[in-house]
């Protein structure tokens, strides 16, 4: 220890006379500079009798011990909340004043907090210093590596009271319960849309500004949203990292992986009071804008309107002409995922889709649909004992034999080429 006698110079007028060996701090008093050591030395004497938990400063001690008592004796005179250490009520009095003490020398952005401040240096420094040990991702924040270990761990410990279902962070359920509550806090000054979730508002915001900041640097489409990218780039990489536990079935989304182990869980916990229908949570969504008719996303090329994100995003294709679903056998190029799905079963031989009636299985569950018209035009003629012309091109019934049809419809089909 450095005291003002033994110092090598003399000391400067103001400057603190007393400085800690380990980090250089100063100090004026000695009793300051004995406890400021104890963070050093690990040394902690005073101890909870509740809890057992020790601290290296005296007065942390009545502060944590308000936990225990549930004492909070400073109050804040403009909403009447309470706190139980100082620290917190002068840091929550900075809400209702606007007051932002803390300045990055970066580029001007102030904070509430000084910790905010430490944490907002890394966004320019690009340090993370929070390791995850299983995989080696690496973190800015403590909170996110905490919150991003319960993904290798499966733990959930934010549960629902409502449905039960349960969550790895304590925003994801506050968000999560604006569902059942119908609370949609967040509002667009443009058209009065509001959203439940503080993140959707800035992604909605550019539907009007018509920004797209994230742009692939392969094909040079660009998207609102930083995860639209991410998830656009797998088609590019055939990346799949998220896989079901039940059958290895890999998808590019987490939302899409979630969405089938309903099939394996049957799960469906939002019901419809309009029609009774249960549904996973996007779903139910875009189900109940079929009650009230809501179609809030339009094309701006040509102004059809949409119930869900992916229709409108399925149909920009139709102008653009991109067709990012290619074929690794053939090269055959898709607008949509579901297109080369069905056509990957040519190359397969896979017919999942069998009819109940005959057994006869099909590729495309349009085909099936179409199939099962003829047992039910055969049903109805038996029924009316009449006998029944089925063509195998419209699938419709017909009372008279169909050589002047056929003729017809191959006529259109020629002309058609």
């Amino acid at each position: 220890m450095q005291t003002l006698h033994n110092l090598p110079h003399k000391v400067p007028p103001g400057s603190k006379p007393l400085v800690c060996n380990e980090c250089r701090k100063g100090f004026w008093q000695k009793k300051s500079l004995l406890s400021h050591q104890k963070i050093h030395t690990g040394e902690k004497s005073y101890e909870c009798q509740q809890c057992g938990k020790a601290f290296h400063r005296h007065s942390y001690l009545p502060q944590h011990q308000r936990t225990h008592s549930g004492e909070r004796p400073y109050e804040c005179k403009e909403c009447g909340k309470a706190f139980g250490s100082l620290s917190l009520f002068t840091r929550h009095q900075r809400i209702h004043t606007g007051e932002k003490p803390y300045e990055c020398k970066d580029c001007g952005k102030t904070f509430v907090r000084l910790s905010q401040l430490n944490v907002h240096h890394r966004t320019h420094t690009g340090e993370k210093p929070y390791q995850c040990t299983e995989c080696g991702k690496a973190f800015s924040y403590l909170s996110l590596i905490i919150k991003h270990q319960r993904i290798h761990t499966g733990e959930k410990p934010y549960v629902c009271k409502e449905c039960g279902k349960a969550f790895r962070g304590i925003t994801q359920l506050n968000e999560h319960q604006r569902i059942h509550t119908g609370e949609k806090p967040h509002k667009c000054h443009e058209c009065g849309k509001a959203f439940g979730h503080r993140s959707y508002l800035p992604q909605h915001q550019r539907i009007h500004t018509g920004e797209k900041p994230y742009k692939c640097e392969i094909c040079g489409k660009a998207f609102r949203q930083g995860s639209q990218l991410n998830h656009h780039q797998r088609i590019h990489t055939g990346e799949k990292p998220y896989k079901c536990n039940e059958c290895g079935k890999a998808f590019r989304q987490g939302s899409q992986l979630k969405q089938h182990q309903i099939i394996h869980t049957g799960e469906k916990p939002y019901e419809c009071k309009e029609c009774g229908k249960a549904f996973s949570q996007s779903h139910f969504v875009v189900h109940q804008r079929s009650h009230t008719g809501e179609r809030p996303y339009a094309c701006p090329v040509c102004g059809k309107t949409f119930s869900s994100h992916s229709s409108l995003v399925t149909h920009d294709r139709t102008h653009s002409g991109v067709k990012p679903f290619g074929c690794h056998v053939c090269g055959k190029a898709f607008n949509t995922s579901s297109s080369l799905c069905q056509h990957k079963r040519i190359h397969t031989g896979e017919k999942p889709f069998s009819c109940h009636k005959c057994g006869r299985p099909f590729r495309c569950r349009s085909h099936l649909t179409r199939h099962q018209r003829i047992h039910e035009l055969l049903r109805a003629a038996d029924n009316n004992k009449k006998k029944i012309y089925v063509c195998i091109l419209d699938y419709k019934g017909r009372n008279k034999p169909l050589f002047p049809h056929l003729n017809k419809a191959f006529s259109k089909i020629v002309s058609s080429f």
